[in-house]
């Protein structure tokens, strides 16, 4: 695939993951379906149409001291065409590379041929809902159907995030949710002065975070609270765990990596943390729904409630 228009720092995880796809087994098969995906979405990002809200500074710094994200999915306004179009690459990636039951094959091809049925998709997403309620879905496939979803609205929400962050007073944020998304963290990093900086999952943005907390049921009971390391790399990557909700976040120590932190190229370098993680009975805390279902299915529908209130 021709790369159009990424920048040098994209085009360099592109090359690196190329490189990863060179050896053999279950890695490099990993880092080749990864590398496909992260493609498409890089170059959609280059073209991407979205609209910034308008929001004043006072607004910004009232929403982030109230734990409002900065964009609810109201003011979530890509090209909606730009962004089917997207999905049917996506899809077309899925159905090639993973075996999909006949049913899931229809939910996919609903959602990429009608932008009604894709947007009622990213909505029950981006409220952290499960996809079982969205009208056209009828396998029982839903993580691969949110996959999906997720990976295809990524590089509209990466290009908001870029839009927005620059706004944010990070010391009047320290959540445990994106302020600009409202999504989960998938990964840490350590920085200078020993400040901890968490990465979402879903619009790549970073935002700073107090060290001693769990990122998703949010305890500071130290004893609940410890972290592994790689003994290959011994304190470069930690995998930090949570005995209080069963939980694993990956970080790196930046200070001892001595290069600026590629967040897609280490979310592949890092497989074998979740490996682990998953060994020691621990699951990835940003793909669990814990705390989400029945009530306030997060904070983008707490945004939601607020308003309306």
């Amino acid at each position: 695939m021709h790369m159009k228009g990424i920048n040098e720092i994209d085009s360099r995880i592109i090359g690196s993951l190329r490189d990863l796809e060179k050896g053999e087994g279950e890695f490099s098969r990993s880092a080749r379906v990864y590398r496909e995906v992260l493609q498409i979405q890089m170059e959609a990002k280059v073209s991407a149409t979205v609209v910034r809200p308008n929001l004043s500074e006072d607004l910004v710094r009232g929403r982030l001291r109230e734990g409002i994200p900065l964009l609810p999915f109201e003011d979530f306004h890509p090209d909606w065409k730009q962004v089917q179009a997207v999905s049917k690459q996506i899809i077309a990636h899925v159905v090639g590379d993973f075996e999909v039951s006949l049913e899931m094959y229809d939910d996919l091809r609903n959602i990429g041929s009608d932008v009604g049925f894709l947007r009622e998709a990213a909505e029950v997403w981006y409220r952290g809902l499960s996809l079982e309620r969205v009208s056209i879905a009828r396998t029982g496939d839903v993580e691969l159907l949110a996959s999906v979803v997720g990976a295809t609205l990524k590089p509209f929400l990466s290009a908001y995030s870029e839009s927005l962050y620059p706004g944010i007073d990070q010391e009047l944020w320290r959540r445990n949710y994106c302020p600009v998304c409202g999504g989960k963290p998938d990964f840490s990093s350590l920085k200078e002065g020993g400040t901890r900086w968490l990465f979402c999952s879903r619009c790549d943005g970073e935002w700073l975070f107090l060290r001693m907390e769990c990122p998703y049921c949010g305890t500071r009971n130290q004893e609940a609270l410890a972290y592994f390391t790689i003994e290959e790399k011994p304190g470069l990557y930690r995998l930090y765990v949570c005995e209080e909700c069963h939980t694993y976040l990956k970080g790196i120590d930046s200070r001892l990596s001595g290069e600026e932190v590629l967040l897609p190229l280490e979310r592949v370098l890092t497989l074998d943390l979740d490996r682990q993680g998953r060994e020691r009975g621990y699951e990835p805390g940003w793909t669990t729904r814990k705390g989400t279902e029945g009530s306030s299915h997060g904070p983008a529908e707490e945004e939601k409630e607020r308003r309306a209130n």
